[in-house]
């Protein structure tokens, strides 16, 4: 028979004198380990809600930071660019962008753009004309490059492009002499079998007497100016610059030089043995 002797029920402490423990509560050990358990949660959660706080603070205060330009910019400025990883700055989400370089494209203002203006062509080069023309030479004639059946003829007064027939008359009045420049010894005039002389007058080519005058004398000076083919000569003026004798509706007149093909053809002429 086992010497112990097993506990009185509980419910029954006065059969054998044992009480229960009444100086604690019940499940009191329980409850400081729920109370640690809880603690100790509380603590992690605001430690870790610390953290989180300081981890998303941390690029803010980096971008607010402001660090010194190198000492290539002028006056110590200060920028507000976050340095990146090779050491080279890179500007933050709010820091100043730097300005965009220059660039060469075209403008985008409202107002247009100027348009280039238009060169004027430039006439035969002066330095083709003879030095100085012979005092006088024999009879000429004055034929079209682009009309070759056609010559310089005196009719009514006026210099036409007309067809010469077999008649003396009409062969006489497609002849010339050819002197000095009565305002340019370095350049032409015309004279007719009567001894008028050929002016433009109102930029028309005309056939009259010498008045005596600077003008006259100006008016029936050509300066001649070689072009192809060889042979051909353009006449320029001498008291208006850049214009030359040419027909139009066959009839001769002083136009201004234009750089196209037809100008050029009816501006150019042979002088040809004289038909008389």
């Amino acid at each position: 028979m086992s010497e112990e002797k097993s506990r009185p029920p509980q419910d029954r402490p006065w059969e054998s004198g044992w009480a229960p423990d009444t100086t604690r509560a019940p499940g009191t050990r329980r409850l400081w380990l729920a109370g640690a358990l809880a603690l100790a949660t509380v603590t992690a959660c605001v430690t870790a809600v610390t953290v989180l706080e300081k981890e998303s603070d941390e690029p803010a205060e980096k971008a607010a930071e402001p660090t010194t330009l190198s000492s290539s910019a002028p006056g110590g400025l200060i920028s507000f660019a976050t340095p990146s990883e090779n050491g080279t700055e890179s500007p933050g989400k709010d820091g100043a962008r730097p300005s965009p370089t220059p660039t060469t494209s075209a403008p985008t203002s409202a107002s247009p753009a100027p348009k280039p203006t238009k060169k004027a062509p430039k006439p035969p080069a002066a330095s083709h004309h003879p030095s100085k023309p012979p005092k006088s030479s024999g009879g000429i004639s004055i034929r079209a490059v682009n009309y070759p059946d056609r010559y310089w003829r005196v009719r009514d007064g006026y210099v036409r492009l007309d067809q010469i027939g077999s008649g003396p008359e009409q062969r006489e009045d497609a002849t010339f002499k050819r002197v000095s420049g009565l305002a340019d010894s370095s350049c032409y005039s015309f004279t007719t079998a009567d001894g008028r002389y050929l002016r433009h007058r109102s930029f028309v080519l005309v056939a009259n007497a010498d008045d005596g005058s600077a003008l006259f004398r100006k008016d029936a000076t050509f300066c001649s100016r070689p072009v192809y083919p060889s042979g051909t000569v353009m006449l320029e003026s001498v008291n208006y610059p850049g214009r030359f004798l040419r027909h139009r509706n066959f009839q001769l007149r002083l136009d201004p030089y234009q750089h196209y093909g037809q100008y050029r053809a009816d501006a150019s002429f042979q002088l040809v043995a004289g038909l008389d």
